[in-house]
């Protein structure tokens, strides 16, 4: 089964769930039930419903943070997504670029079941989680968004990683007839990323198919992304086509492009600056007064024993 992501022109402001709901934990968790019965609405086989399917309740999650959600449209509306243009709304003012239908992964490397996966064969609907999560943005802007999705260790457990494999490798789609960014060199595509093999095992990091109640929109990754709250946003890569499981640590875009700027761990350090501005205090969208940053964004004390012994400045 695939998860059909409507098409930019068929989605209409008035079927969005008020973000205000969002903003109010006890209302939210009342709403779960109605945001899956919209996501199950999307669900779709060769574009017919799937009769009989059945999705449990949106579990709520122990790592959400009660912290105030950022406005929906904000959260879809200033984007960092290259494939679909360089400026902050050009993704969501191209989104209906990206042709998220049929959609597959394939899976590869040193695992025991690759192959080609539909998307609802990684991610489960039936064990979806809801998430509140911050994500901080390299360029010192950040952003609290209610994701929805499973741990990525339950799609990767089920693809059998081998001893052999240390490292996961994710690659983007690569459509330069469709997707205007990538008929320009800004950057060696198809854009690709990769996590320590403990780091994408690690609970936090979630394999996402919705956000607010609903489907990913395109513009935010759709139909399948990653988001690992503690790194950087750049690492939490966007419309997923290829899962690699690799012996030796793969190559990332921007660490590619720019590797003085952009290091292969990319953790959230208000310690270490990005050569062209300070990486100490982030201003949250919808926010005029900057904050301080927080190491680890703020979820030090999960995963700061991941890097022990490690020189941050060095493998930043």
């Amino acid at each position: 089964m695939l998860i059909r992501v409507p098409r930019r022109s068929d989605e209409k402001e008035s079927a969005v769930t008020d973000p205000e709901i969002y903003r109010q934990r006890r209302i939210f968790m009342q709403q779960c039930a109605a945001g899956v019965a919209g996501l199950a609405g999307s669900l779709l086989v060769g574009g017919q419903a799937q009769a009989g399917l059945t999705i449990g309740a949106v579990q709520s999650s122990p790592y959400s943070t009660d912290e105030e959600l950022t406005p929906m449209h904000a959260a879809t509306h200033y984007n960092n997504f290259y494939e679909l243009g360089y400026k902050k709304e050009d993704p969501s003012r191209n989104a209906a670029a990206l042709i998220t239908e049929p959609w597959t992964v394939e899976v590869e490397g040193h695992c025991e079941n690759p192959g080609t996966y539909a998307v609802e064969d990684l991610v489960p609907v039936d064990q979806l989680e809801e998430r509140i999560y911050r994500l901080r943005c390299v360029e010192a802007w950040s952003m609290v968004i209610p994701w929805l999705g499973v741990p990525l260790s339950v799609a990767l457990k089920k693809l059998r990683p081998t001893s052999q494999a240390r490292y996961v490798a994710f690659q983007t789609i690569l459509d330069p007839e469709n997707l205007p960014g990538q008929r320009r060199a800004v950057l060696d595509w198809p854009y690709v990323e990769g996590l320590r093999m403990d780091e994408a095992m690690h609970p936090l990091a979630l394999l996402t198919v919705g956000m607010y109640g609903q489907v990913l929109p395109n513009q935010n990754g759709a139909p399948i992304r990653i988001v690992v709250p503690w790194k950087y946003g750049f690492k939490s890569i966007k419309s997923i086509v290829r899962i690699r499981f690799v012996e030796g640590q793969p190559p990332t875009a921007w660490n590619q492009a720019t590797p003085h700027e952009y290091g292969f761990y990319s953790n959230v350090n208000p310690e270490v600056n990005h050569p062209r501005w300070s990486q100490r205090r982030e201003r949250r969208i919808g926010e005029f007064r900057k904050r301080k940053t927080l190491m680890f964004n703020g979820y030090a004390e999960e995963v700061a024993h991941l890097y022990s012994g490690m020189d941050l400045h060095k493998y930043f």
